[in-house]
């Protein structure tokens, strides 16, 4: 391996000079594309993709702009990890030209007007290269104000493109700015079952005068000459009656309505909204899937308003069915719109209620998922339409994301005592051997070795599957994230989506080395809370551990250790983290101390031995995507009362494995506590209780996958110990509540039944087949009896 990568230093970052007048001008304004127009030398992939953005008031037009764009815009700008103050390294300027609002006193600058203030931006350079031009819309209708404005060599990021101002590959199509300021309420979004709702498909809308006879007063061709081979000006006649015919067979229930009581405006050939934005929702909460009608001049290549249609199915689960296959969906160069939309021609309408009727269950369901993982991801917020933006941007141009973001942990100094005796009843590995032991020095996880080598393939990959493993988190979501296919993106330390802006190629190197690298560590992460003679009895259990890195123990109590507190020396380092609060939250914060993929989190009254700990490891590192631990529970379905309710009773059959004392990756520390919905955090606060369901819940959710139990054949829990936080009644009872609570911010159950333990003996000898049957005897035996006492 030394020999196959040797050190190189990173090179020298060249910037072009302030005046530098750039490259050699396009033959035309409609041929921009990256390669002509894009200066890449202000981009190098070592150069972390800084963005610099134009403050709205430095410019005349900023004061024009919609005000709640234009703070939305600015919160996003401040928390976005890309963004630089320094305008000379910059890769990307970002400029936010709208939406603009006229007034009675103002009227909104001419196009002429706007090109001369676009020219006089500082560092617009001439012909205003690597600069994107950003309008946003909170509207049905927008006005398209850069359509007769010569842009150079600036991109455009818009949601309304006309077929002659669209440069494919260069200008992005982006999604309305319905939540400006606000945050989505997860518990008003239906749930995402039953598949079936009480309409099959709805469509409210009315046609707006088409832009041909309204402007060039050409009449409309008839049916009878499309007939005879003419093309047709406009299909919205044959899908009027063809939809009003679907409606009055009642084969389904279906709702069309083509007159509006408040019609939205709306652009030319369009169809406008109906109403307000409370009445649509509840409408579309009731339907199976919702109709986007395309505009009906094929000019109109995109459009605010079916933005704003598809937008709003996505967010409460309905399924778009996009009529016209000519619409540019937002990001259709790295968002896979047919795992989560159906998207039809017009002339095919007549056989659109086939086409619905035939779909099944699991395909509806598993669009409606992943169109809920889009609009969560990528859409949902001011920040996401941010970061997709410039995501979209930095995957174009091959720029590595950045790193994730990991906790800071502040230390509390400790004193080390006397060297730990080794318990040879835990430290008995038996004839497990799992490889080569390595115990010093400590090996770090092989971290960004191909950070600047990843393949267009595996972006592509990663850009459009989820919630599969290791989706494009919202962050993570075009990578993210994510909520297909196990793909993660990400570093060494944890993979981030690149709709949030991180990420790596941390997967792409295990999966070339089958998961199996030659040398392997773990870290112990273990939460503790006022129980110091628990806490070093655990630590001193570890002393000897092979493949262990080091041990985090999480502080979680505001009283400092005690002074003369003497802790174990187990020849490894013991790293002592402060927290800023209480919470159980802290167990899965992706700690900078934290060098390893993967890690143990355990609890300090946890009995384990080391030839099981050895086994999960090795199990682990067999299934990366999974939390693979001991202890195992399971969910289940109250009839009488119509709820989920959490199982702790033995059972052949399980769907969560409780993390304390568990394995799972890095990355989804960093998941749990920066991309999973708040509320789900502040519910764990709130009932001090309940994170190791939500870690679960997070990971079934991504991968689609199971957890792995691994079986232990000591007991599990400290005999002896203080009282514990799940001795209490109320811990189950809040438990029940927690698990109902998750279902609705999830819209759906996402932790899936196994019966597929890994024993010990499975990597021991091999069995005969005498032991075998055996073996199987006795598992259906002890399965039976243990259903038995369940139902009991």
């Amino acid at each position: 391996m030394a020999q196959n990568q040797p050190k190189l230093s990173l090179p020298v970052r060249l910037l072009p000079d302030k005046e530098d007048p750039g490259l050699p001008p396009p033959k035309s304004a409609r041929s921009c594309r990256l390669r002509s127009c894009f200066d890449y030398a202000r981009c190098p992939l070592t150069s972390g993709f800084p963005v610099y953005v134009y403050d709205t008031g430095s410019y005349t037009w900023g004061n024009y702009i919609d005000p709640l764009v234009r703070q939305a815009f600015a919160a996003a700008v401040k928390s976005n990890i890309y963004v630089t103050d320094n305008p000379n390294i910059a890769c990307l300027y970002l400029v936010l030209v709208g939406e603009l609002q006229e007034s009675s006193s103002t009227a909104v600058p001419s196009p002429s007007e706007l090109e001369k203030q676009l020219k006089a931006l500082p560092y617009w350079r001439s012909d205003g290269h690597n600069h994107v031009l950003v309008h946003l819309t909170r509207r049905s209708m927008t006005q398209n104000v850069l359509y007769n404005v010569s842009t150079g060599r600036a991109a455009v990021a818009q949601s309304t493109f006309l077929e002659q101002q669209y440069r494919e590959g260069f200008d992005l199509v982006v999604s309305p700015l319905v939540h400006a300021l606000s945050e989505p309420n997860f518990l008003e979004i239906p749930p995402q079952v039953p598949v079936k709702r009480k309409y099959l498909f709805t469509f409210q809308g009315e046609r707006v005068e088409s832009l041909k006879s309204s402007l060039q007063e050409v009449p409309p061709q008839s049916f009878e000459e499309e007939i005879e081979g003419n093309p047709p000006a406009d299909y919205d006649d044959r899908i009027i009656g063809t939809l009003k015919a679907v409606q009055d067979s009642h084969l389904d229930q279906v709702l069309v309505e083509f007159t509006c009581k408040n019609p939205q405006p709306s652009l030319p050939t369009e169809w406008a909204l109906c109403g307000e934005r409370e009445d649509r929702m509840e409408v579309l909460k009731v339907s199976t899937f919702a109709l986007v009608i395309s505009p009906g001049d094929g000019q109109l290549v995109a459009s605010a308003g079916c933005g704003m249609r598809l937008f709003e199915a996505m967010e409460v689960g309905t399924i778009p069915v996009v009529l016209g296959d000519h619409s540019t969906l937002p990001y259709h160069q790295f968002i896979r719109w047919s795992e989560a939309a159906i998207i039809v021609p017009k002339p095919r309408v007549t056989e659109l209620h086939f086409l619905l009727r035939s779909l099944s269950d699991n395909d509806m369901l598993a669009m409606r998922r992943q169109g809920r993982f889009l609009w969560e991801t990528y859409f949902s917020t001011s920040e996401n339409v941010l970061n997709t933006l410039l995501a979209s941007i930095r995957t174009s141009i091959q720029v590595p994301a950045a790193a994730i973001k990991e906790e800071p942990a502040h230390e509390i100094p400790h004193k080390a005592g006397k060297l730990a005796g080794t318990d040879a009843n835990l430290a008995d590995n038996g004839d497990l051997d799992l490889g080569p032991v390595e115990t010093e020095p400590p090996y770090a996880s092989p971290r960004f070795l191909r950070n600047f080598t990843y393949t267009a393939a595996d972006t592509y990959r990663a850009w459009n599957h989820a919630p599969g493993p290791f989706h494009l988190f919202p962050h993570t979501p075009l990578d993210p994230v994510l909520p297909s296919e196990a793909k993660f993106l990400g570093s060494g330390t944890g993979f981030r989506p690149i709709g949030g802006g991180t990420g790596g190629s941390g997967k792409e190197f295990q999966a070339a080395l089958g998961g199996n690298v030659p040398r392997e560590q773990f870290t112990v992460v273990m939460l503790t809370y006022e129980r110091e003679e628990v806490l070093m009895n655990s630590l001193e259990r570890l002393n000897g551990l092979p493949y262990l890195n080091k041990v985090v123990v999480v502080w979680n109590s505001p009283k400092p250790p005690s002074d003369d507190l003497l802790w174990p020396d187990i020849g490894l380092p013991i790293v002592v983290v402060r927290t800023e609060k209480n919470s159980l939250n802290n167990r899965f914060l992706p700690w900078d101390a934290v060098e390893t993929e993967a890690i143990l989190s355990i609890d300090d009254d946890a009995h384990l031995r080391h030839d099981e700990i050895m086994f999960g490891f090795r199990v682990w590192r067999e299934a990366r995507d999974r939390i693979v631990g001991f202890p195992g529970r399971y969910h289940a379905w109250d009839i009488n009362h119509q709820s989920w309710l959490y199982n702790s009773n033995y059972s052949c059959e399980l769907s969560m494995v409780l993390t304390g004392a568990a394995f799972f990756h890095k990355y989804y520390a960093y998941l749990y506590s920066y991309v999973m919905p708040q509320p789900i955090r502040d519910m764990v606060d709130e009932y001090i209780n309940c994170e190791d369901i939500a870690m679960n819940f997070l990971v079934s959710h991504i991968t689609r996958k199971p957890p792995i139990k691994v079986t232990s054949r000591w007991t599990f829990r400290c005999p002896g110990c203080p009282q514990a936080l799940s001795h209490d009644d109320s811990h189950f009872h809040e438990r029940h509540k927690c698990i109902n609570f998750f279902v609705k911010v999830y819209g759906y159950m996402p932790l899936l039944y196994t019966q597929f333990p890994r024993g010990l003996r499975a990597v021991q000898d091999p069995l005969t087949p005498r032991q075998d049957q055996v073996l199987q005897i006795h598992l259906e035996r002890g399965c039976g009896e243990l259903q038995r006492r369940a139902a009991g």
